[in-house]
């Protein structure tokens, strides 16, 4: 009888951390580490104030695989992504990274783009372009000429995405497109943070988050 209760009691635990992982979280469908960092990461929604709290570890998105926090949502066709960026606290490692990923699974190796502020300023349009390939500095990357940037915006056009960035209290330019026909039409787009340190976390506030499906 213990036995028979524990189990059910296990099986009752299992079902509601089920339901916990999939309950949206404001305009996304749910969160998760990628490439499994040996620091577990979060994504917070405050509908109050309509923030998002990132807080991720990893040790990296680049070479051959990735770990990182990801708030995502599954999107078709086009879309234009736009939100404010901000970390928290001095950090630990320039290269911790925070931003937009648009990816076609979520395996550490998958495909990806992604626009990347960094935690010294450096503000990039990187990619991976096939499943398991090694991503290349700087055959892989487009860099904005203007450092500790606010807003992130990406948008999708067919196979071409274009990364736009702006200061606060300035209007948004364009850094640089890149097609990536690869990419399937359905894919993950959503916010993410990685620390590039495995042994810390680090985190950020994401503000006015936009989605927009389809073309503007």
């Amino acid at each position: 009888m213990r036995t028979a209760n524990l189990f059910l009691f296990i099986a009752a635990i299992g079902i509601s951390i089920s339901f916990t992982a999939d309950k949206p979280i404001g305009v996304f469908q749910h969160s998760q580490d990628i490439g499994k960092p040996k620091l577990a990461g979060s994504s917070i929604y405050n509908a109050s104030t309509r923030e998002y709290r990132l807080l991720g570890s990893g040790y990296n998105i680049w070479f051959a695989r990735d770990e990182f926090q990801f708030l995502f949502k599954k999107i078709s066709g086009d879309f234009t992504v736009t939100a404010d960026f901000e970390f928290e606290g001095a950090g630990t490692d320039p290269h911790r990274k925070v931003g937009w990923m648009v990816r076609e699974s979520l395996t550490e190796d998958a495909a990806h783009i992604s626009a990347v502020a960094h935690g010294d300023g450096l503000t990039v349009l990187q990619w991976r372009v096939k499943k398991g390939m090694a991503m290349r500095d700087p055959e892989d990357e487009i860099f904005s000429s203007q450092k500790n940037i606010q807003t992130i915006q990406v948008e999708r056009k067919g196979n071409a995405y274009t990364m736009r960035v702006a200061k606060k209290g300035e209007a948004l330019q364009t850094v640089g497109s890149h097609r990536m026909p690869d990419l399937p039409t359905q894919l993950f787009v959503g916010l993410y943070i990685c620390s590039h340190h495995p042994e810390k976390v680090e985190e950020a506030i994401v503000r006015n988050v936009q989605i927009v499906q389809g073309k503007l």
